[in-house]
């Protein structure tokens, strides 16, 4: 039972009664990372919440990363991760480990735990039905101690093509897809990509109402010491300036250029949310005064 006295309750359900009116029947894709991936409570909580937007008829798609725990089991296995200018070096044999985290561990445990919360999950790679077809990753530029350096990153991709068929017939049948990023070339060969693209990449292909990424901060955070200086709304076309000044920085570049390709390639609107907060999601898509940084 709630702790919140009667009057507060129907307060919150007439809040968010206009916004599940206008996200009925809508697409969103959520891409899950962060102290989500490891901590089994958060990532709990955070597949509860799915699980109730799909039964207020929003039709959610689950992206999911594994970065730790990709470098946690090459450990195991006797194995040390190469990163070279921050960029993880992905030989036959990481790409193999890449895929046994991602698809065989990571994903599994989401879709039993949508089943636990009464949902109907189903795993999925970018594999499957020719999801995401991409290129291996050109030879990279990065300079190290002032020097550059030619880089091959190995079995790292980038998106070339999206086909949401099998995501749009899942949906249809009640099924909430949750989606691995590792891809597939013309040849057939398995690619790793950026969780954080592929969520974009698909968000765009469905013309998604919401792309939202789940990360350990609160948002974009003018002084990244002070959670009270989160920024609430950002244009998509503020984003470079925004780099230029310093304002973004390290991991959240990527993330916000992201956002702003989202943005401006027919996703309506983006949210960067922290997900260790309890019911993050929720109180960021139907309360009036959200939680984390909303670009547009």
């Amino acid at each position: 039972m709630s702790d919140l006295p009667d009057c507060q309750i129907e307060k919150v359900l007439i809040e968010a009664l206009p916004y599940i009116r206008d996200f009925y029947g809508s697409y969103m894709v959520i891409k899950v990372g962060g102290h989500a991936m490891v901590d089994p409570d958060i990532m709990s909580a955070i597949v509860e919440d799915l699980v109730l937007l799909r039964y207020v008829g929003i039709h959610p798609i689950i992206v999911h990363g594994g970065g730790p725990e990709i470098t946690e089991k090459m450990e195991k296995f006797g194995k040390k991760p190469e990163f070279i200018g921050g960029l993880r070096i992905t030989d036959d044999e990481t790409v193999e480990i890449a895929r046994m985290v991602l698809v065989g561990n990571i994903n599994t445990r989401i879709v039993s735990l949508i089943g636990k919360h009464g949902g109907k999950g189903i795993g999925l790679s970018g594999k499957d039905g020719k999801m995401i077809i991409a290129r291996k990753k050109p030879t990279q530029k990065i300079l190290i101690d002032d020097k550059e350096h030619s880089v091959d990153l190995g079995w790292v991709g980038d998106t070339e093509i999206v086909n949401p068929d099998l995501i749009y017939i899942l949906t249809e049948k009640g099924y909430i897809p949750v989606i691995s990023p590792i891809a597939m070339d013309s040849e057939g060969n398995a690619l790793n990509i950026n969780a954080d693209t592929v969520a974009g990449d698909i968000a765009k292909a469905l013309h998604a109402k919401k792309l939202i990424l789940m990360t350990d901060v609160p948002g974009v955070l003018k002084d990244p010491s002070d959670k009270s200086t989160r920024i609430s709304r950002v244009r998509a076309s503020e984003i470079e300036d925004m780099i230029s000044e310093g304002i973004l920085k390290g991991g959240m570049i990527p993330k916000m250029r992201s956002a702003a390709n989202s943005v401006e390639n027919g996703v309506e609107r983006v949210h960067i949310i922290d997900g260790s907060v309890a019911h993050s999601l929720l109180l960021e898509l139907f309360t009036n005064r959200g939680i984390g940084t909303m670009v547009f």
